[in-house]
């Protein structure tokens, strides 16, 4: 038998520690990125923390709700899996670069240097395609599985769904420089996957899997 409650608990309190580790992170990183004359080395050092935190979060939501969701389709299990997997991979990139760039600053190098202007680069390009993209792919793979297995209330994964194509969309435009990554329109496109995950990690934390759901997957 599925421990369906024990894995829901984990997934959501995961799910809930990504936005609990990224938003904190990326007010530590700003200065630095932004090439503030005195960057903070602690506020690097912490950011990164934050960051492999998050990384690790990412996996974990998938290896614990792979269990549930191979019981729907084991390609979606796989897919997300696999896709949360690479989403961290390329926030470990970001972060090696941030440390990069933060030691570079502290033994005076300038923020206008042409290797601590690819760093930024390296951060930004891998913000845009591990946490302004793949949640989409992540949400491809998901979303669907979850309405179709009736594991959670209709109206989450329908959210998500109706994200895809929103931020798979942004990044694309953001790639092309129709519009800046932290641009209105970019927020907006955002707005409907981040409303699917905190959702998700909210429900599956309090509530839980349906029980009839799992009982039918059994």
């Amino acid at each position: 038998m599925i421990p369906h409650r024990r894995l829901s608990l984990a997934a959501g309190l995961l799910y809930l520690a990504t936005f609990a580790t990224s938003i904190p992170a990326a007010l530590l990183n700003a200065p630095l990125l932004a090439g503030a004359a005195e960057p903070s080395a602690f506020a690097a050092q912490w950011s990164a923390v934050l960051e492999v935190l998050l990384a690790v979060s990412c996996i974990g939501t998938a290896v614990v709700l792979a269990p549930v969701v191979r019981r729907v389709s084991e390609p979606a299990a796989l897919g997300f899996v696999a896709s949360r997997t690479l989403e961290a991979g390329i926030i470990a990139v970001g972060v090696i670069a941030v440390l990069t760039l933060s030691g570079m600053r502290a033994t005076g190098t300038d923020a206008a240097d042409p290797l601590a202007q690819a760093l930024v680069g390296v951060h930004t390009w891998s913000f845009l395609i591990g946490p302004g993209f793949l949640p989409a792919i992540n949400a491809l793979c998901l979303a669907p599985a979850l309405l179709r297995g009736r594991l959670v209330p209709r109206a989450i994964p329908l959210i998500g769904i109706i994200g895809i194509p929103l931020l798979a969309t942004s990044a694309g435009a953001t790639l092309f420089g129709v519009f800046g990554q932290t641009s209105p329109l970019a927020a907006v496109a955002a707005l409907p996957i981040t409303i699917w995950e905190l959702s998700l990690g909210l429900w599956l934390a309090i509530r839980g899997f349906r029980r009839d759901a799992v009982e039918r997957l059994l």
